[in-house]
């Protein structure tokens, strides 16, 4: 049950910041550029994590 917890956290926080992100405007300064590239890790970091879960999770059945 615990392995379920950590990948859902993840999915909701990268949601959240993508939807923080999305009612910023479309100027690309280097703040922008930054918050951009953060969010692409975040993402990524997110899938690796959930793709994480749902291994172990496979794993235990």
């Amino acid at each position: 049950m615990i392995l379920r917890i950590k990948p859902i956290g993840a999915a909701l926080l990268i949601t959240g910041l993508m939807a923080l992100s999305a009612g910023c405007d479309s100027q690309d300064g280097p703040a922008e550029q930054a918050g951009k590239s953060i969010d692409q890790a975040t993402q990524k970091a997110g899938e690796k994590i959930e793709e994480a879960g749902d291994s172990i999770q496979d794993a235990t059945n």
